[in-house]
């Protein structure tokens, strides 16, 4: 199949490149990621500056607008005769998980892409600590799984699928869980400090504080030691039937997980 990668790291970020490795041996794969660093800048658009491109590779080009211009760049230009039949927006370097998704560039590329008609799904890897090992490798290699099983197909139309998986080894994953949108609670500090000039200047220093406990959330299935798998429905007047991808999720945990 075609997939069109793309994420909120940029272009170099091991993510998207682990993911690259994983699925271009056997799928016509491209990647369309930012040039630069895009994390948490959500659903952004570059409507008041041109974009550029960077080519590296046959496949592999770098954009310097936002995650969502990425997606934009792929179907309305470099991939406009040839549209991708999967767009893959990851791996983020840490999670997305409860309400965090409305801030991610990751899910803001796989949302530009559902909202064009294409199957799309957004992938995390979820750790504690930044200096921890962080394995790529599990996360690529359970999506190799999900577009083998065709998981992207049994998503409802404008609805995006958000992946997060834990950052162990993959034989230490315990299943995959077909989960709803959790909360996590984070403090509301705000860091005020003086320069050098002696001006005012502030930092946004809110700290994790847990999630509210509900056994169907994403947030609990990562606590569980389980990939969360999460619709997130965009339009509402489509039917949310989720009947499909329970069953393709059933096929996933007796193959992998069994």
């Amino acid at each position: 199949m075609r997939i069109l990668l793309a994420n909120d790291d940029g272009v170099h970020a091991p993510g998207i490149r682990g993911l690259y490795n994983e699925l271009s041996p056997h799928h016509q794969t491209y990647i369309i990621a930012p040039l630069e660093e895009r994390s948490t800048t959500g659903h952004s658009l570059s409507l008041d500056r041109p974009l550029r491109l960077e080519k590296f590779d046959e496949t592999i080009y770098g954009c310097s607008g936002y995650p969502a211009d990425c997606i934009l760049m792929g179907l309305g230009h470099l991939m406009k005769n040839n549209r991708p039949d999967v767009v893959v927006s990851g791996i983020n370097r840490g999670a997305n998980l409860g309400q965090d998704l409305y801030y991610s560039g990751t899910v803001a590329a796989a949302r530009e892409a559902a909202f064009h008609g294409v199957p799309a799904l957004a992938v995390s890897l979820v750790f504690d600590r930044v200096n921890e090992e962080h394995r790529y490798h599990t996360a690529a290699q359970f999506i190799k799984w999900c577009l083998e099983f065709e998981l992207h197909k049994a998503c409802p139309p404008m609805t995006l699928l958000n992946i997060n998986v834990p950052n162990v080894e993959f034989s230490k994953l315990q299943g995959a869980k077909l989960t709803e949108v959790g909360f996590r609670r984070y403090s509301e500090e705000i860091h005020a400090r003086i320069d050098s000039r002696n001006r005012d200047y502030f930092w946004i220093a809110g700290l994790y504080e847990g999630f509210d406990s509900n056994p169907d959330s994403d947030c609990h299935a990562l606590n569980e030691g389980k990939v969360a798998i999460t619709p997130h429905a965009l339009v509402d007047r489509y039917e949310r039937d989720y009947t499909k991808l329970r069953q393709v999720i059933e096929r996933l945990n007796a193959k992998l997980f069994a």
